[in-house]
């Protein structure tokens, strides 16, 4: 089995806004000393660092991969956005929406983080590779077709996805996205398609605020097609995996994709500044092994993931660990150092049946493959 690492070490060296902690530095919030950016280089380069220190990176398959082009960029980006974020990029720097920050040559890293998840994508589905993480920076699935939002200035997946739709003549291509924040940017550039099915597994109005409700379906030939499966803050563990379980496997085995791809975040961890979801680096091992085996149950393997959020420079490097171990099959002897204690704070039996009730009673709703 071959897994493919798609990275480039000019993507860690894209900035955006200072912060102090997780929030904007400026006004009333001092600057931190360190010059902290939230969206920091940092958790992305120890994942790479601890890949090679257990040897799991000498069991994968290495990559690299050309800029994205602009054909590419350009069937989810108008030109006229794609031209302002070049010249901002040329001329020092500057933002192309909320949170949108970047310095000089952003545009140009941005456009390699985005080749990356086009590269690993069109690898798998020539069959060179089995399956593939994409290690991109700047994130990508906050961002509209014409702005930047959330971290995210180009729309990495989406993009890999209609790269491939046009180069393979896919019709259905499921988009998992497990990042703790809503997919927003993923959710409006499809909204409107059958050929792409959504699904969004996010913390309950985190962020954007007041977006992700379990409600919003899609609309027009689309409507049905994107799914939003917001949890209860602080669910842990067990609610991801029941929301996998009762909602995602179901409509993925209804709608049998010929492709699936999952928005990585890892940002559910317990540790993580940016949200309270209580996730442990096995929970995201038993994501991967449950979407690796729908992928193999649906469409021939044909998985990738793609790097999103992740904030906590100490933990975010164990949860990715260990859910690249399961795309590649591989253990190594690293150790979650604070697994247990990370377990150890769990909702109780009253929260953790509360959340099930509130998934089962989403799934019950669910009626969009009879279309699919």
């Amino acid at each position: 089995m071959a897994t493919g690492f798609f990275h480039d070490e000019r993507t860690l060296w894209h900035f955006g806004a200072i912060h102090t902690g997780n929030i904007p530095a400026g006004g009333w919030v001092q600057p931190s000393n360190g010059n902290f950016m939230a969206e920091a280089p940092d958790p992305k380069r120890r994942i790479v660092s601890l890949l090679e220190v257990s040897g799991v990176m000498a069991k994968l398959d290495r990559r690299g991969a050309e800029p994205a082009d602009d054909e590419a960029l350009r069937r989810v980006h108008p030109r006229d956005y794609l031209d302002r974020f070049a010249a901002m990029s040329a001329g020092g720097g500057g933002s192309v929406g909320p949170d949108g920050s970047f310095g000089p040559g952003g545009y140009d890293i941005a456009r390699l983080s985005t080749g990356l998840a086009v590269a690993a994508v069109e690898a798998v589905l020539t069959g060179a590779l089995d399956n593939a993480y994409a290690m991109t920076r700047p994130p990508g699935h906050h961002c509209l077709p014409d702005q930047g939002y959330g971290f995210c200035l180009l729309a990495n997946g989406a993009i890999a996805v209609e790269a491939a739709i046009a180069r393979h003549q896919l019709s259905r291509v499921a988009i998992l996205d497990w990042d703790v924040h809503h997919g927003n940017g993923t959710e409006a550039i499809f909204r409107d398609r059958p050929d792409v099915l959504t699904i969004s597994l996010h913390q309950d109005n985190c962020y954007p605020i007041n977006s992700g409700a379990a409600s919003e379906r899609g609309s027009g030939r689309g409507e049905g097609y994107n799914l939003n499966v917001p949890l209860l803050p602080g669910g842990g563990d067990q609610a991801y995996l029941n929301a996998l379980d009762l909602i995602v496997a179901p409509a993925l085995r209804r709608y049998r994709p010929e492709l699936i791809v999952i928005a990585s975040g890892v940002d559910a961890n317990a540790l993580d500044p940016l949200a309270r979801m209580l996730a442990h680096s096995e929970t995201f091992r038993a994501m991967m092994a449950r979407a690796k085996a729908l992928a193999d149950e649906l469409c021939g393997g044909r998985l990738v993931a793609i790097h999103e959020g992740g904030y906590s420079e100490v933990y975010v490097p164990f949860c990715a660990h260990a859910l690249i171990e399961e795309l590649a099959g591989v253990r190594s002897a690293v150790a979650d150092p604070v697994l247990e204690f990370v377990r150890a704070q769990q909702p109780g039996d009253a929260m953790r049946a509360l959340q099930r009730r509130l998934l089962v009673e989403q799934a019950e709703t669910l009626d969009f493959a009879a279309r699919a």
